[in-house]
Formats: C-alpha cells, sequence, structure tokens
C-alpha cells in the first residue's frame, strides 16, 4: 500500500481530457480533439486486438459521415464502400425497395462495420501522435464536481498512476466505470424494455444487394452485408431463448422462410448470440466535470442503425465544447451538451421505438394482437405508397439534426398518422 502512494506520488500527469474507452465513441472523441490541438489521454481496459475486432453496426449515416468530412477525416477514417441508401423491405415474401435519401448535396452514409471504424480512428490517431494506453485496468474517476478531476489506473506493468485534467469523456459504454462514478441520484434514468429477443448471426456467406429487413407470420428476421464475404443476420426469438437451440439447419431454414428465400446461400457460422431489444437514456448526460459519451449515456433499439451515429453525434458536439472553452473560453458548449444531445437521443429514440413495433407488431410474433398487427402493417403500406411518408422516414434514416428545423416535427406524424405510432 505505501509502494502504491509512492508510485502514485511520482506519476501524476495532465492533461486537457481523459477519454475513458477506445470504442467508436472514445476515438472519434480523440481524434477531434487532437485535430482541435486539445491535448488528451484515452485509456483502455482491453487490448488493442480486442477493441479492433468487435463487430458491431455497419452504417455510418449520412449526418455522421458529413461531420468527419467537416473535421477533414472522412477519407482517412471511413472504410468499407458507400451506401447506395436502398433498404429493401420484404413483407411476406414482396419485396418494397425503400430509399433513405433525403436529395440532399454532400457525402452519403456509408457501409463501414464497427470493427473498421475503430482500426482506422485507431491508427489516425496514433500517426498524429496521440497517447492511447491499452489495458489500463483499476480505473477510477475522482473530484468530479471539483476543477481538476483525477483519474486513477494501474498501467501493463502493474504501476499505479493518475492523471489530472479538466474533462473527463466517459466513452466506456453501458457497463462501464464512467457512468458508475456517479453519484446515485444525480443521474435519471429512463429504461424500456421492448420485451422481444434477437438471435444475431454473424456468416461467411454473400451479402445482400441491399440492406434487408423481412415481416413474415414466423416473425422478424434482417441480413446486412459485414463485408465483400460475409453476413450479420438477426432472427426474432424469446428473449429468454439459449444460442445452442439454434442448430445450424434450424438457423439457415428460419432464414430462408422469414427472409422469403428458398434459395438463400448458407455459409459458416463464425458467431452466434441472444440479446434483448431494450432502450435506456440517462439524463443529464453529464456530471460536473464528467461528461458521458455514446452508450454510456444511452442504449438505443438496433432498429434504423442509431446507436453508434448517436455516439458519434455526441462525440461532435463534446469536442466542439471543449475545442471552444480552451481557445476562447466559451463555456456555452459545455453548458447545453446535454440538452443538446438528448434532444438527438429522444429524436432517434423514437424513431428507433417506432421502427421496431412496426416490424415486430406486423409479423405477428409478438404479443401485441392482430389489431396492433393491423395497424402495423397499415403503416407500412403508407410508407410504401405514399411520397410524404417515405420522405419522413428518409429524414429519419439519413440522421441530419433535427435542432431548429419545423419540418421534423411532423416526420412521426407523417409516418404514422393520427393515432399511429
Amino acid at each position: 500500500m505505501a509502494e502504491d502512494a509512492r508510485q502514485l506520488r511520482d506519476s501524476v500527469e495532465s492533461t486537457t481530457v481523459v477519454v475513458i474507452g477506445a470504442g467508436p465513441a472514445g476515438m472519434t472523441v480523440a481524434n477531434l480533439l487532437r485535430g482541435s490541438g486539445v491535448d488528451c489521454v484515452v485509456l483502455e481496459s482491453r487490448s488493442r486486438a480486442y477493441v479492433s475486432q468487435r463487430q458491431r453496426a455497419g452504417i455510418v449515416e449520412t449526418r455522421a459521415v458529413r461531420m468527419f468530412d467537416d473535421w477533414g477525416l472522412a477519407d482517412r477514417v471511413l472504410g468499407g464502400v458507400p451506401y447506395d441508401g436502398i433498404l429493401e423491405f420484404r413483407v411476406d415474401g414482396d419485396r418494397h425497395l425503400v430509399s433513405d435519401s433525403d436529395g440532399s448535396n454532400g457525402p452519403a452514409a456509408r457501409l463501414c462495420p464497427q470493427q473498421i471504424l475503430v482500426q482506422k480512428l485507431t491508427a489516425a490517431y496514433l500517426e498524429d501522435g496521440g497517447d492511447l494506453r491499452f489495458e489500463a485496468a483499476d480505473v477510477s474517476l475522482h473530484d468530479l464536481a471539483g476543477d481538476r478531476p483525477t483519474v486513477r489506473y494501474r498501467s501493463v506493468d502493474g504501476a499505479l498512476r493518475a492523471i489530472t485534467c479538466d474533462f473527463v469523456a466517459g466513452c466506456d459504454g453501458d457497463h462501464g466505470v464512467s457512468r458508475t462514478a456517479v453519484p446515485d441520484g444525480a443521474l435519471t434514468a429512463y429504461a424500456l424494455d421492448h420485451g422481444i429477443g434477437w438471435l444475431t448471426i454473424l456468416a461467411d456467406a454473400p451479402p445482400p444487394a441491399h440492406p434487408l429487413l423481412a415481416v413474415s407470420p414466423q416473425g422478424f428476421a434482417a441480413h446486412f452485408p459485414r463485408g465483400p464475404h460475409a453476413s450479420r443476420y438477426y432472427l426474432q426469438c424469446p428473449p429468454d431463448d439459449h444460442p445452442d437451440a439454434w442448430t445450424d439447419t434450424r438457423v439457415w431454414d428460419a432464414l430462408r422462410t422469414r427472409l422469403g428465400d428458398q434459395a438463400l446461400t448458407s455459409g459458416p457460422i463464425t458467431e452466434r448470440e441472444i440479446f434483448r431489444l431494450r432502450s435506456l437514456v440517462h439524463d443529464p448526460m453529464q456530471y460536473g466535470r464528467l461528461f458521458l459519451v455514446g452508450d454510456a449515456a444511452h442504449i438505443v433499439s438496433p432498429m434504423g442503425g442509431k446507436g453508434m451515429n448517436l455516439a458519434l453525434y455526441d462525440a461532435d458536439v463534446f469536442a466542439r465544447a471543449v475545442r471552444d472553452f480552451v481557445r476562447g473560453g466559451d463555456d456555452t458548449g459545455l453548458r447545453t451538451y446535454s440538452s443538446r444531445c438528448l434532444r438527438r437521443v429522444w429524436n432517434d429514440q423514437e424513431f428507433s421505438h417506432w421502427l421496431t413495433r412496426t416490424l415486430h407488431d406486423a409479423g405477428d410474433a409478438t404479443d401485441a394482437g392482430p389489431f396492433h398487427r393491423h395497424l402495423a402493417r397499415a403503416r407500412l403500406d403508407r410508407l410504401f405508397t405514399s411520397p410524404g411518408a417515405a420522405r419522413a422516414f428518409a429524414d429519419l434514416m439519413t440522421g441530419l439534426d433535427p435542432t431548429g428545423d419545423p419540418v421534423t416535427q411532423d416526420v412521426l406524424g407523417n409516418l404514422s398518422g393520427p393515432g399511429g405510432g
């Protein structure tokens, strides 16, 4: 204990921002701060190999692509291929193509799996001389309500270290240490369990021509590209189901039935997991000098691909706020960080909830009942036949910032109609 105390006294460092977590949120924050000339240190509890291989979301929406472009980073960090803006819906095997292009000029969304984005963000940060420390153990946050918080951790060599800073960016996800450092009662949690489970499958199988969402009496299914020779599939299942209950044969039979494609090409399944669809928002997204970014502040149902993109939005808002404060002493962005981010969070939560309920209720495999099934099918029919509904859907999928835009106040009304949603 005495040796730890001595090491701690001898190893205190100082920086402007300590970033906790090296996923898409943390590495975006780090790159944007670096590009603004703001010093920061990134601490990550896992190894670089582990972080760079985590398989998650695959579409970087239009707003996020344009954000990276504005910062001069798009060419360096966005891998994958341009996304043509076409989603395919299949309802009982019938195909419907829906565009999520809003018709605006500028870079479009990209099909870019999370691990590719993280790999490129990490490489860019290190190439620019950034300070990134993997396998940082026992991370703890102190004096968050004061002027100079301290972050302590144990380095790879076992030494106890401390960093004082002006701000802490908590980018370590729903189960990280950042949010647990906030005193009880300081944040309000708004949670929703959708009562729906998904079996998620990663396989070495040909990707679809377009991201595919399917409704059938047997339940929801989806097929997304994860590279030129890999696919991610989703199958609706009971939330308490077990992956071992889904043999390869059962998986491919269910996918062919629900996707309405008996010729679907199978391939080796490399990953299978079951998770519950849930949504969670913490308000406010800051406490003292700690700012929660991405999943540390909010979880969104995966329908609509908003999770990672919300994290990128948070990172942009936070980095600009710190830059303005460091350069000119303007704390407006810091004071309004939570309210600005939460406005977008709730907007995307609503859209994700709408899409989740619509596609699952329409399949008649939930407890919603036949009345809600007919409502959901009516909403899908409106999406496929009404130009106004299709345009509203595109606005929400594109992810352009609704702040101050009165048109978006009626977007979900166009989609749902009076009494819908």
